[in-house]
This record gives structure tokens, sequence and C-alpha cells, in this order.
């Protein structure tokens, strides 16, 4: 049986559904590499706008646990869970909560993201001593629960700083008083505009150099770096000025596999929101490095790269609703709603696309399911399937 799907040019395609879906897994840790899966966060029911953004807590939670299960470490409250884009602090500080607390019942791997966004994006600009004290309030919350922090990158010090000394005094004194090393996160302008100019240059030679300064003054407290700049040979070339010891954690959702695979000398680890919906085939993809089956690794990996490229294609900031859409039609939500309405911030070609490339890759438990909700779906906007 085949379903029609809407395409970008306002036709349309016949796509038969896979058949042959990849079985459950479940496996610890791998050893060659560390993986963290950055989460989505599952909506729940419409709330009061007093009450704050609406989460379903147990559909959020046992995703989770099933990142667990595989082998994934978890990434919490990353932009992947809507930081920044409809997810209060208030609301990711119940999130890390809950979720540390999870990973230490399991032994699940967790680090969460820490960074400035209880403070208001109106009005006046916020001081040097606020954007400090925010992190502040978040890093040791996030201590507090038990687990590693990852230095989110702020927009309310992005759209303050004069220069990279501003950059070097306030991660500098973070890092000086973390309880334990943490990660460091690069996000660039693809994914959030108000990052351009990160780190006190727009010049990227320059900007990596105050990165790695700030590393270099205080190497004992970073655990590894995130680089989410989608620029693949700019990883490689900051991961090989890297001090011994810290880890890179490729955030590059276009080029992750050679980057994970390495060049022979050095190799990148990962902490990516494609591994979110792609979880089945990356833990796979884990056990075949940790057999020395580097052939194996990037047969595995290589062909989920397209939908990878898809979901974050440009607009980039909106690769968070093709992940809330496949894990819906996976069947780990029963409803495809995002926290702020951000559903809808993908037009209904993308979203067919997305059903196609994932569901040719096996990634649907349950693939009459997910045929099932996407012709639910389609047919919702008026689209015979």
């Amino acid at each position: 049986m085949s379903i029609r799907l809407p395409s970008a040019d306002g036709g349309s395609r016949l796509y038969r559904p896979n058949t042959a879906p990849f079985p459950p897994l479940t496996c610890g840790p791998a050893r060659s590499r560390t993986f963290y899966a950055a989460a989505h966060v599952v909506a729940g029911r419409a709330a009061p706008l007093a009450a704050g953004p609406a989460v379903d807590w147990d559909a959020a939670l046992a995703f989770r646990h099933r990142l667990w299960a595989q082998g994934l470490g978890v990434a919490e409250a990353m932009d992947t869970a809507q930081r920044g884009m409809g997810l209060d602090w208030p609301t990711a500080a119940e999130l890390i909560r809950r979720s540390a607390a999870e990973a230490r019942a399991v032994g699940g791997r967790i680090v969460c993201g820490a960074g400035t966004d209880q403070l208001s994006a109106h009005g006046a600009p916020h001081s040097l001593a606020a954007i400090t004290a925010a992190y502040e309030e978040q890093l040791a919350h996030i201590e507090a629960c038990g687990s590693g922090a990852v230095l989110m990158a702020s927009r309310a010090l992005a759209a303050v700083a004069d220069g990279p000394e501003e950059y070097l005094d306030v991660y500098g004194g973070l890092l000086r008083q973390s309880a334990r090393p943490v990660v460091l996160h690069w996000l660039g302008p693809m994914f959030d505009a108000a990052l351009a100019g990160y780190w006190g240059h727009h010049d990227l030679d320059e900007a990596t150099d105050v990165f790695l300064k700030i590393i270099a003054d205080c190497p004992e407290k970073v655990d590894g770096i995130k680089v989410s700049l989608l620029d693949a040979e700019r990883e490689a070339d900051i991961r090989r000025r890297l001090p011994a010891g810290v880890r890179c954690y490729t955030g590059d959702d276009y080029h992750y596999p050679e980057l994970i695979a390495g060049d022979g000398d050095r190799a990148s680890d990962a902490l990516l929101g494609i591994f979110d919906p792609i979880a089945p085939i990356a833990a796979r993809a884990a056990l075949a490095l940790d057999r020395g089956d580097l052939a194996g690794f990037r047969e595995l990996l290589d062909p989920t790269v397209p939908l990878a490229r898809h979901l974050f294609a440009p607009p980039t900031r909106f690769y968070k609703t093709g992940v809330v859409l496949l894990a819906w039609l996976a069947g780990y939500q029963e409803r495809f709603t995002m926290v702020g309405g951000l559903e809808s911030a993908r037009p209904l070609p993308h979203l067919a696309t997305a059903y196609e490339l994932a569901d040719g890759l096996g990634l649907f438990p349950d693939p009459e399911r997910a045929e099932e909700r996407m012709r639910g779906l389609l047919a919702l906007h008026g689209v015979a399937s």
C-alpha cells in the first residue's frame, strides 16, 4: 500500500512505507566514544498562560529512558528542548531536576544546559553582573541535581559584550567556581541569529582563538566542548588544538559521521540533536566503533545524513519541529504539539519528506501506526493521501 505525499513544488508523489524497522536495542554505553542525544521536550495539553508551558512529564521521561536503554547519554534542557523558544527557565529547571533523578535511578549518563534565559529579552540590556548571576543560578541548580553542566551560549551576553574581554571574564569566573568539569557550547548564528559575533569577534578565526584561550586558562574545569557551527574543517582544527583530556563533542548535524570517525589522529565524541530521532541507529553505530569496525560504523550512520540535513535545513532554528514530528510518528508521544505552537513552524511538504526519510531508515517501530498518523496529519491540512 502506498501513501501520497505533498512535494515542495506543489505536486505530490507516491511512497510505499517501509516494512522492516530496526528492532529494539538494549545495550550499555559505548566504550570508544561518548554519545549524548539532545532530547526534545514533550508538550502536554494546553495550560493556563499563568501556569507556564505544559509538559507531558511521563512521556518526556519515558523517552529519556529509551535513550539510556540504548546506551546513549541524555543532554537535557538544550536548544532541542526549546530553550529560548518556548521553554522558560522554571520549567527547564523542573525538567533538569526530574531527568537528573531518573538518570541516577538507572545509572544513565546526563548533562544539562545552563544559560541565562531567565533574564528578560525585552527592555534595557542586562549588566555583566546580572548575566553572570543568571549563569551561576542555573549552574548551581544543575550541580545540586547531581548533573554535569553544558554552559550554553547567552543571547544576553552577546547583546552587551564589547569584545573578548567580557567573555573571558564571565566564562573564566564560571569555570573557577564550577564544582565539576563542564562542557562549553559554541552555538553558531545559523541556529540563533542573536549569537552572531560570539566570543567578541565576527571573524571565526579570531573567535576561535578566544574560545581556546578560555579553555587553556582553566583546562581542568573543561570536560569538553560542543561545537555547533556546521563547519567540519573548523571543528577538526579546533579539535587538534585542544589541551590533552578535553573532549570535542561534535554538534555538527551535517558532518557528524566523518567527525566521529576521526582523521586517524583525533576523533570527536558527540552531543547532537539528530541523535534524538536516529537513536537506534546511533547506538548500533557506537557498538560498531567498539568492535573497531569503522566501515560498519559508516554504513550505519552515513545513510542518516540526508534526514539530518533535511531536518536542520534553513531556517535551522526550526529543526525541532521535525524532531518532534518523528517522535510522534514513532509512537513515543500521543500528540504532535510543541511548546509555543512550533509544530506549525515547518510547511507540510517538509514534514512529509521528514516522514519519508525516517521511514526509509527503519526508524518507526510500528510503520503502520506511523503511516496512519501521517495520513491523519495530511487530512487535517486537507490533503488527500
